[in-house]
């Protein structure tokens, strides 16, 4: 998923261009350059859509992303299928990440055109991992986390009797899969597309640049209208992807040329790499300054939204919450990480961080 509750503290923003006038209605399609073509999935959220796309390969179409599992993704699908002027297959389906509105329609499709799901290992394996709690009972450690975090009791109870939604909007995955690593140049159709392993939205998240035909597919990596949600989860508590998130950044600036189109997940197709990385960059280290000023004194998780995000968070929205309170641990955690807080936990297993 993606997304932060709300927009960070503006800075100036750089001039992008957006060349399309507009985007694609569900079950159409815009060719972007001949040879590749941009479609759009429904998505049951505020952020309304996700953008997949397909190449010409040898003898079919080559899929990025496919949309979540809903009856909204799969009409849009056949929809696609049966405008399409010419009946050419899929030959493979390639996965830039875990998350249920990029890989949820992948085994469908790859058991559709029995042709295989292309997909970095750690994104595979995880994803198969979390589709497996459907239908369990929220772990202790879960609890321990966001009552570690100041949840209240009624929202760990909402926590409980939502866990395990996962793998409702993910088809099974194949049972087998090939996998993809970064630096490796995949030829698809009559072009060669490198792949781009960024990390911190998720564990081996895969961009796929072109340098021949000036394009990058971004997927969750970089957005030209908001910022991908980097959190921590109760899976790995002390983890710190918001390192990992920026490095990434600086690695997409040193690995892709700044004259690309950019063909990203969200929002439209978009000019201005480099500068929206800068911006990014620059972005999230405003807000940490901010948090730094805010653990002058002992702060709970849920004490630092509104420096983080500039206001409250209802509570009783249980899904913003989550995403609010990962990203904080993410950032609380990345300033651990530096040396800068210190970290104490109560006898009620609430923790309070201070700045050092």
């Amino acid at each position: 998923m993606t997304s932060t509750p709300t927009p960070r503290e503006r800075l100036e923003k750089p001039t992008l261009i957006y060349p399309f006038p507009s985007a694609p209605e569900a079950g159409k399609t815009i060719t972007v350059v001949p040879g590749v073509v941009w479609m759009r999935m429904p998505l049951p959220f505020v952020l309304t859509h996700i953008n997949v796309w397909a190449i010409e390969d040898d003898t079919g179409w080559a899929i990025v992303d496919t949309g979540m599992r809903t009856d909204e993704t799969l009409a849009a699908w056949r929809e696609l299928f049966a405008n399409a002027t010419e009946q050419r297959p899929l030959t493979r389906v390639f996965g830039t990440h875990m998350h249920p509105d990029h890989i949820g329609m992948a085994g469908w499709l790859t058991r559709k055109f029995k042709c295989q799901l292309w997909m970095t290992q750690l994104e595979y394996l995880n994803c198969r991992v979390l589709t497996a709690d459907t239908g369990r009972a929220a772990p202790e450690d879960g609890v321990m986390f966001y009552r570690r975090s100041g949840w209240s009791d009624e929202s760990i109870e909402k926590y409980q009797t939502r866990f395990g939604n996962f793998g409702k909007g993910v088809h099974a995955l194949p049972d087998s899969y090939r996998r993809i690593r970064d630096g490796e140049e995949i030829r698809i159709g009559a072009n060669s597309w490198r792949v781009i392993v960024g990390t911190g939205h998720s564990p081996e998240h895969a961009c796929l640049y072109c340098a021949s035909l000036k394009l990058l597919i971004s997927g969750d990596q970089v957005l030209p209208r908001i910022s991908s949600n980097v959190s921590v989860h109760p899976t790995e508590p002390d983890a710190n992807p918001m390192q990992d998130w920026l490095q990434s950044l600086d690695k997409l600036k040193r690995e892709v040329s700044d004259d690309v189109l950019v063909l990203p997940s969200h929002n439209e197709c978009f000019r201005g790499l480099h500068a929206r990385l800068d911006y990014l960059a620059a972005s999230q280290q405003r807000t940490l300054d901010r948090l730094r000023k805010t653990l002058q004194e002992p702060r709970r998780v849920i004490d630092v939204f509104a420096a983080l995000f500039g206001r409250a968070i209802d509570e009783t929205d249980t899904g913003l919450l989550n995403l609010a309170t990962g990203e904080s641990v993410a950032c609380l955690n990345y300033l651990m990480h530096r040396g800068e807080v210190h970290r104490e936990i109560d006898a009620g297993g609430v923790a309070r961080y201070q700045a050092i």
